[in-house]
């Protein structure tokens, strides 16, 4: 509800004729929860009081634009005021909704504005005040001699219906569906002095029906008439009260370039004299209620033209058309035009809002609709340039050792990229969340859970993470090193085990591994093992790089990694993409040339690849398709595979196909007893091809001796043992169960540090002392205790942490990052790694543990 005009149309009479000025009024919702919510009083207090105004309740602000002589100038009054406010709303929390009501409301924490005029009207008017809880645009046009505005409001009423259902967009009200596209213009109209004033000759005749409504007592003064269009009371204009707010800041440009011109139009036939034509009082409420039930999307009635209902397209082209002479001369026509198209085309924002609730069910998703909706109109908010002290609204957080907001500034490779998360807004990206989803669902983005019968979308999280330039470099280097000298240790431990012999790794470790299998002395010594290599890699707080785990068995993520990056040009296109930026569309080739390279002399020019998989049954089944689909290879069951002699064979339609590299997805356990073609196991026969040196199992069986936790402490001797280099990477200091004096050591501090089942995998059995319950670090106490050689432990290390979007704003989780090695004649770092996002309050980051992932932007 309007309670004051815009002060900057107080001189309009030294502007170009019929100027133009527009109030809004604006809902103020809290964007966690999405209710209305009586915080106006705080955005007010840091605006100017010449352009922002306070209303009846104290969930609106109020706008009033300069004056504008062209609709293009009250565009952009619209959204400059538009800015300055949702700036300010959003660093409070705040979200500000430019629509007729919102749905989300709590009446009883809604106190109107505390000035004894508001008070007196909530003492007379009790209910009907109390819920007034809607927003409208009013636009003025600017109209000096008083007897002439009075025609003139006369004049234009007919055609205000086509106006309110251009408007429309307050389908819900308190929480239900009211069945309206305007229930805000129903409950406007229950107030005494609202609607149609009747017929008036005169402004004398408008002033004394005023006069006697304030002497009936009824209202307090002139402010409160609230006529649906009504010559200004201390303004020289005339002013259209009968709208919704709206979001779309091109409708409310429409909707004041076809008000100028009726106003324009009924001023030239009053000073013609031509006989005003009217639609009889019932019918022109009959037309304003069928404007409010059905807006754009059912029948309207074309008054004064026929009193018979037709598409709302046709009555909205009809007063465009009627309105060309007028809108031409305003220099409007084309503007116009083409903005009616453009509204007819989208349909009401009350049937986006339907449709936002549709979705999913939920009147939130109406409400972060509106809130995106308005701020779109906001064009020019300045962007978030490095350094800048991160805004309240989306960006809440400061955090040391976070890698987009150390110490509560942008970090100067995100700055791009916080600006336009910046631009969308919680409300955006919680769209683009549904469109995440859905593409998900399309493509079966999925992975599964031991001992759940569904599958579950990938935890995808919108915000990228960027590793620098300088970063990756030194990565690169540090991973081809490590996954060289763990493919030469695996070799030795399967060969002649110098590296005992040498002293550099006691034979108690490589013994006690569960992981050494005597199928891994299968294959020569001189042999690449690990074709394809995960290393996790964690940052810490201080932005140095540590390898946390080495996975040389069946490491997943790869197609992850890619999907991540599609996904994220498909949800979100507008992200810039920073310089340097490398591609992930080669990955496949680059993992299919390593698998061909490790063919053997008994395979063909042209090896033929299958990817072996367990099926959908196996959590990354979605993972197999693509990567075989990606490489053009096919992807099988161990039911499709055949060993006749030594030679192992892909069936088909009765028909055989020769195979020479098996890129294996399923552990060496499930391998070995899994039914092959003729029903029996497969593993005795495949054992059988490998050693006959016919076929190339990548990656290797027995490979898990390798990436076993107590091996990992001994990775930098490694290096230097088998490659004489120095160790690039860092590791996280690991102490060893096994050996007594470390063993003390655990067991004294077993509150302060990580401990680990040597054959643990995937987040699993891990404790993180300081984290863990005393139940918890007594029930690792015993187990250390009785089988010490099976534990180890690390010092615990800060985690980096990096922004997700959490459905509201911006909140920090740790994240660590996946890289993968491809080993044939030459290991290769693929150029997609898979950043992987712990849940909150929580630093594992398995998807089976409630972790996800997000796009990795690896720059060159």
């Amino acid at each position: 509800m309007t309670e004051s005009l815009p002060v900057t149309t107080a001189h309009a009479t030294a502007q170009p004729e019929l100027t133009l000025g527009v109030e809004e009024e604006l809902h103020v919702v809290d964007l966690v929860t999405r209710e209305l919510v009586p915080r106006a009083p705080e955005i007010l207090a840091r605006l100017n009081d010449d352009h922002f105004s306070a209303e009846l309740h104290r969930s609106v602000v109020e706008t009033n634009t300069p004056v504008a002589g062209t609709l293009d100038e009250l565009r952009e009054g619209i959204a400059g005021r538009r800015k300055a406010a949702i700036r300010v709303a959003e660093s409070l929390g705040l979200g500000l909704a430019a629509t007729g009501t919102v749905p989300l409301v709590d009446l009883e924490s809604l106190p109107v504005t505390p000035t004894s005029r508001y008070r007196r009207m909530l003492d007379d008017y009790q209910l009907l005040a109390r819920e007034q809880l809607i927003c409208g645009a009013q636009v003025h046009v600017s109209v000096p001699d008083r007897d002439e505005a009075v025609a003139v409001a006369q004049r234009v009423a007919a055609h205000l219906p086509v106006l309110l259902a251009l408007s429309a967009s307050s389908p819900f009200w308190m929480g239900e569906d009211s069945g309206y596209a305007s229930v805000r213009s129903l409950v406007w109209l229950r107030w005494p002095t609202a609607g149609d004033p009747g017929v008036l000759n005169s402004a004398a005749e408008f002033d004394e029906l005023v006069a006697d409504l304030i002497a009936s007592e009824t209202i307090a003064d002139p402010k409160m008439v609230y006529f649906d269009v009504r010559p200004s009371a201390h303004l020289p204009t005339v002013e259209l009260r009968v709208t919704d707010s709206s979001p779309d800041v091109d409708t409310v440009v429409l909707l004041a370039g076809l008000f100028r011109a009726l106003a324009r139009r009924a001023r030239d036939d009053h000073r013609a004299g031509k006989k005003m034509i009217t639609a009889k009082p019932p019918l022109h409420r009959a037309a304003l209620w069928r404007a409010a039930r059905s807006g754009l999307e059912g029948d309207l009635l074309d008054l004064p033209r026929s009193p018979a209902p037709v598409p709302a397209a046709v009555a909205v082209e009809h007063l465009v058309a009627e309105l060309r002479p007028q809108l031409e001369e305003l220099g409007d026509w084309e503007q116009v035009f083409d903005l009616s198209v453009r509204a007819l085309s989208r349909g009401s924002s009350a049937a986006r809002q339907r449709r936002a609730l549709a979705r999913r069910g939920r009147l939130s998703d109406a409400v972060d609709l509106v809130v995106a909706d308005t701020r779109g109109g906001a064009t020019g908010l300045a962007p978030i340039g490095a350094g800048a002290t991160v805004p309240a609204g989306l960006f809440p957080y400061a955090r040391s050792g976070d890698e987009a907001f150390p110490d509560g500034e942008v970090a100067p490779e995100y700055t791009g990229l916080v600006t336009a998360l910046g631009a969308l807004g919680s409300a955006g990206l919680r769209r683009r969340e549904d469109k995440r989803d859905d593409e998900q669902r399309a493509r079966g983005i999925t992975f599964s859970v031991a001992g759940e019968a569904a599958t579950r979308l990938f935890p995808f999280d919108l915000v990228p993470r960027i590793v620098p330039a300088a970063d990756w470099r030194d990565l690169r280097t540090g991973l081809v090193q490590r996954v060289r000298a763990l493919n030469a240790f695996v070799n030795d431990v399967y060969g002649e085990r110098a590296v005992v012999a040498d002293g550099i790794v006691p034979d108690w470790v490589i013994d006690g591994s569960p992981e050494l299998r005597p199928s891994g002395a299968l294959i020569g010594s001189d042999r690449v093992r690990t074709q394809v290599a995960g290393v996790d890699l964690v940052r810490d707080d201080r932005g140095g790089w540590r390898v946390l785990e080495d996975n040389l068995r069946v490491p997943s993520g790869i197609a992850y990694a890619m999907q991540n990056r599609r996904l994220t040009g498909s949800v979100l296109p507008e992200l810039p993409e920073p310089s340097g930026l490398l591609g992930v569309e080669d990955t496949p080739a680059l993992l299919r040339r390593a698998l061909r390279e490790s063919a053997r002399p008994a395979a063909a020019d042209d090896p033929h690849l299958v990817v072996l998989s367990q099926g959908p049954d196996d959590s990354a089944w979605f993972e197999h398709r693509m990567l075989a689909e990606e490489m053009g290879v096919p992807v099988v069951r161990s039911t499709e595979l055949f060993v006749d002699g030594t030679r192992v064979f892909r069936t088909r339609d009765g028909k055989r196909y020769p195979v020479d590299v098996v890129y294996l997805r399923m552990d060496e356990d499930t391998l070995m007893h899994a039914p092959g073609a003729d029903g029996m196991p497969l593993g005795p026969s495949l054992v059988a091809a490998l050693h006959a040196d016919t076929v190339v199992l990548a990656n290797a069986l027995g490979n898990g001796v390798g990436d076993d936790k107590a091996i990992y402490a001994f990775v930098p001797r490694l290096i230097e043992y088998y490659l004489g280099e120095r160790p690039l990477l860092a590791d996280v200091p690991t102490y060893l169960c096994g050996v007594p004096e470390q063993r003390s050591e655990v067991l004294g501090r077993l509150d302060e540090l990580v401990c680990k089942p040597v054959d643990g995998y995937g987040g699993d059995r891990i404790l993180i002392g300081p984290h863990a319950t005393p139940e918890e670090l007594d029930a690792v106490r015993r187990q250390i205790r009785a089988a010490p050689h099976r534990w180890v432990a690390q010092e615990v290390v800060r985690l980096s942490t990096h922004p997700v979007f959490d459905g509201h704003e911006l909140s920090p989780r740790h994240v660590d990052l996946r890289a993968f090695v491809f080993t044939g004649e030459h290991s290769v770092v693929a150029p997609a790694a898979l950043t992987r996002v712990a849940p909150s309050g929580s630093m594992i980051v398995n998807s089976s543990r409630g972790g996800g992932s997000k796009d990795t932007w690896l720059l060159s």
